[in-house]
């Protein structure tokens, strides 16, 4: 199988650790900065060169975009899958997680359980904004943030409407949330790859702190998941179209909640927190991919409509 990965940096510990276990199992790997990949357009003749040189046919990629480059990102990707390349998680996919609000509208839609969460525009109706959401505390988002950035815990009325007339004023598009107090700082991360978690770990906020991303401090500690959170973790992942997912979760009384799903999960965190070999269970789930596109037979999840 040749495998191509899109990742700006060949140096980080996820796509280090994608080639490794591609290279393991005998297949062929190269890592694509798709900053450097450009394309043609044109009705039955699409190509793609890479450093001035034409991009010669791979089995699968695998995208590991970044928040910076999503557009230009994804538009290489949706090239490579119109020139016929599998890919378990397709461009609009990746779009799809991206947008914060899309994916909880697009998870509530579907039954799955997540924080009450609002939103609006004009600074005339803030106070019946978050009149929706009950008092405080209340937690403020950033709809494009990444690993905690942009995540802020408002403890009084006052706090939330200013915080709310700040991001307002940076033009900033944000959401309101409820905020789960027995939750006590923790979330699950529920690494999803097909239509299976292999990984889950609890993430633990650090002193201080409600975030628990691992980037602000947090602990991560091996998570034993219930029937209802593998569940969640299985359906939300196929609501946005991603092969490949990083599921976030809360623990509440009135059961697990999903706070978002992410279409490049690290691999650091939760391979040294379980010991779990994720890379290698990627590149195996996609060994049986790919033969499925190769003999014809039905590929679950993939949403994109052109054949190889």
């Amino acid at each position: 199988m040749k495998i191509a990965i899109l990742s700006r940096n060949t140096r980080l510990y996820s796509t280090r650790r994608l080639v490794e276990a591609a290279r393991e199992r005998g297949h062929v790997v190269r890592v694509l900065d798709p900053m450097r990949c450009y394309a043609r357009v044109a009705p039955d003749r699409l190509s793609m060169r890479y450093r001035s040189k034409p991009l010669r046919a791979f089995d699968c990629v695998i995208p590991r975009i970044g928040a910076s480059s999503t557009f230009y990102g994804t538009a290489v990707l949706r090239q490579l899958e119109m020139m016929g390349v599998y890919t378990p998680s397709p461009a609009d996919a990746v779009l799809r997680a991206r947008d914060k609000l899309g994916c909880l509208q697009r998870m509530a839609a579907q039954g799955i359980e997540v924080p009450t969460t609002v939103f609006g525009d004009n600074p005339d109706d803030t106070a019946d904004v978050l009149g929706l959401i009950g008092p405080p505390p209340h937690v403020i988002k950033l709809n494009e943030g990444s690993q905690g950035a942009g995540v802020v815990l408002a403890e009084k009325q006052a706090a939330s409407q200013s915080v709310v007339e700040a991001f307002r004023g940076l033009a900033a598009n944000f959401v309101v949330q409820e905020f789960i107090p027995e939750a006590n700082g923790s979330d699950l991360r529920c690494f999803v790859v097909g239509h299976k978690v292999v990984a889950a770990m609890q993430r633990d906020a650090s002193a201080g702190d409600f975030r628990a991303n691992l980037h602000r401090g947090g602990v991560a500690t091996p998570a034993t998941l219930s029937a209802a959170e593998r569940r969640m973790a299985i359906r939300a992942a196929s609501a946005i179209g991603l092969g490949i997912a990083g599921v976030d979760l809360l623990r509440s009384m009135r059961g697990p909640l999903l706070l978002e799903a992410n279409a490049s999960p690290g691999l650091e965190g939760i391979e040294t927190a379980t010991g779990v070999d994720v890379a290698g269970s990627i590149i195996e789930w996609l060994q049986d991919q790919v033969q499925r596109v190769h003999t014809g037979e039905p590929v679950p999840r993939r949403t994109s409509s052109l054949q190889r």
